[in-house]
């Protein structure tokens, strides 16, 4: 406030050419709902040039100074009229204060005293127009007595009707907070008045509903010695309207009042109006995360009877044409005996039988990625290269064969109770694929090598992998043990030199099993964490994904294994697995993916390092 004072003191002087004095006479704060407010009373006092001047001696002096400064006034007024009023042909940029300043002093005088108002000798209106025009006034004297009040507050607040009655009794003041005085009110003439009813005056029937609040302007009456409160009541909806139990007609048609509620009544409709589409839009959204999450399901289910992009082409509607692939390897499956195993047992239990050893065989299709194609009773059917061609089909197919073998030891025969024995075959040559038939369409393989495939089976031994020729010539020097069966008649082939597939040299059973392995802890990890940490070991192909080329290890260099570890964007908490694969010819790569807590990802590189 000092600061606010010596600015407006020096603003007078330097722009109207006056002397002025400001006091404070009160300061006072409040708080209402839109915020902190600071009132600040102000006394302002002019001085003349006639106060300003010392005493002269005498009468004489006095009127010679005087004249001399109304002649040095009126050149000064010249002055400024030719500086501001004067247009030129280059007219100068003048500042803000010289434009407001030539405004304020055009002419003679300031502009706010060049308007005179005119007031008629009487008011032209009767009292019972002025309170029905002025539905919410109150006019009351220096001790707070009502001597007048509009209409509705009369309905509003009864007492008012009675004669005689202060109005304190009837309202509190709740902005400004000041106390409720004629004295305290002309302080703050020209603040805005809220006013509150008093619950404790209000009829029992009206005590339940929310006060009726005021706001308005007090006008101090001179000529009669009492104030005119001009107000309309503080309402912002419909619903508060109704709540007092008032009626939007209660309203003067004039008061801005009625223009609120109207315009927050439509506020509010347009917010309710937003959050309706807010909630819908969350419905939406929850039933599209659904709706992806039944897709997802659908997907996988299709997707697992049809290859992906089959699927894909069969959901748009086009027709699959057939495809001819060069080479792949089919396998072939069948239970030993199984006709009399169906002979001796319930069909529950045959069913529970083959569910058991198809889900086996179902995972060990995504270990070696293999594309299964059907099951017909105790056959079972995969391809590898197709539908996507891929070179280490053989490969693939004769690790999906040795862990089928594995995974038939632990499927008990329901009649002996011992593991039950299967036959595999395998072929290699051309096939044609194509999807089959409208409804439940299937993707089938045809050629002879399907017929090959399935001799092969047939003329197995059980626990055994059966391998033609080409089957042979597809794994040869790819890191198997193999031996040599002989020549055999086959059905519609003649005779022909078939092999045993006997073992992977390269691969241990939990990898081709991809069965969970315990990893060993490194660099002193706790107890604990290493008992939870478990791995699941899934083969990876020369045609796989490789990592980057490391360099040879020289003295005193970290091991290939951990520069590549850098170079990738493997986390801080990972570490590297070093296992010797230097013997390895096909198998270059091991991944190992976490499963069990606490979860955690490795990585299994080969290495050509001796002491790894």
């Amino acid at each position: 406030c000092p600061s606010a004072v010596g600015i407006i003191e020096s603003v007078a002087k330097d722009f109207f050419d006056t002397d002025v004095t400001m006091d404070i006479l009160d300061m006072s704060k409040e708080e209402e709902r839109t915020g902190k407010k600071e009132h600040v009373v102000f006394l302002v006092v002019q001085k003349s040039h006639r106060q300003m001047r010392r005493a002269k001696p005498n009468r004489l002096q006095d009127n010679q100074d005087i004249q001399r400064d109304q002649e040095a006034l009126e050149a000064a007024f010249l002055r400024m009229k030719e500086k501001y009023l004067s247009v030129s042909v280059c007219p100068v940029k003048k500042s803000h204060w010289e434009i407001v300043r030539s405004i304020v002093m055009f002419g003679k005088g300031h502009l706010v005293n060049t308007f005179v108002p005119v007031y008629p000798e009487r008011l032209w209106i009767e009292q019972k127009t002025f309170c029905n025009a002025f539905p919410f006034h109150i006019v009351f004297d220096e001790s707070l007595r009502v001597k007048q009040a509009g209409v509705n507050i009369q309905k509003y607040v009864p007492g008012l009707q009675t004669q005689k009655i202060r109005l304190d009794e009837y309202f509190s003041i709740i902005h400004p907070q000041v106390t409720f005085n004629i004295f305290s009110i002309c302080k703050f003439i020209n603040s805005q008045f809220v006013l509150k009813a008093r619950r404790e005056r209000m009829p029992e029937a009206w005590k339940s509903q929310p006060a009726l609040k005021l706001r308005g302007q007090m006008i101090w009456m001179e000529s009669v010695g009492c104030m005119i409160y001009m107000c309309s009541p503080k309402l912002r909806s419909l619903q508060e309207l109704e709540e007092r139990k008032m009626h939007l007609s209660d309203i003067a048609p004039h008061d801005t009042t009625r223009d609120l509620i109207l315009l927050n009544q439509q506020r509010l409709a347009e917010i309710e109006l937003s959050n309706q589409l807010e909630r819908k839009k969350e419905e939406l959204r929850v039933l599209s995360k659904h709706l992806a999450i039944e897709k997802k399901k659908t997907e996988t289910l299709l997707y697992a009877m049809l290859p992906e992009h089959v699927a894909n082409q069969l959901k748009e509607g086009k027709k699959v044409a057939a495809g001819e692939f060069e080479t792949c390897t089919i396998l072939f499956s069948d239970v030993v005996t199984f006709t009399n195993i169906c002979a001796a047992c319930h069909p529950i239990q045959i069913v529970k039988m083959l569910n058991s050893m198809y889900s086996k065989f179902d995972r060990l299709t995504n270990v070696h990625e293999v594309y299964k194609v059907e099951t017909i009773g105790d056959a079972y059917m995969v391809v590898g290269g197709v539908p996507v061609p891929i070179g280490s089909h053989a490969q693939r197919v004769a690790n999906f064969a040795l862990g089928m073998r594995i995974s038939a030891k632990e499927v008990m025969n329901p009649i002996t109770g011992e593991p039950i024995q299967i036959r595999v075959g395998i072929h290699t040559g051309p096939v044609l694929a194509g999807v089959v038939g409208d409804k439940m369409p299937r993707y089938c393989l045809f050629g002879d090598t399907v017929n090959t495939a399935s001799r092969m089976e047939s003329h197995g031994l059980p626990d055994k992998v059966h391998l033609s020729p080409t089957a042979y010539s597809a794994l040869e020097n790819q890191g198997f043990e193999i031996i040599e069966r002989g020549e055999i008649e086959v059905k519609g082939k003649g005779k022909m030199t078939t092999y045993f597939l006997i073992r992977n040299l390269h691969a241990s059973e939990d990898e081709i099993m991809g069965r969970p392995q315990s990893l060993p802890d490194r660099k002193g990890a706790s107890a604990q964490g290493n008992q939870d940490r478990r791995a699941v070991a899934i083969m990876r192909y020369e045609d796989s994904e490789q990592p980057p080329a490391m360099s040879d290890k020289a003295d005193g260099d970290p091991c290939p294994c951990e520069q590549w570890t850098k170079r990738t964007s493997v986390s801080p908490g990972d570490r590297p697995l070093c296992v010797d694969l230097q013997a390895s010819q096909r198998l270059r790569h091991v991944s190992l993916r976490s499963s069990g807590p606490p979860l955690s990802s490795f990585l299994v590189v080969g290495c050509d390092q001796q002491a790894h």
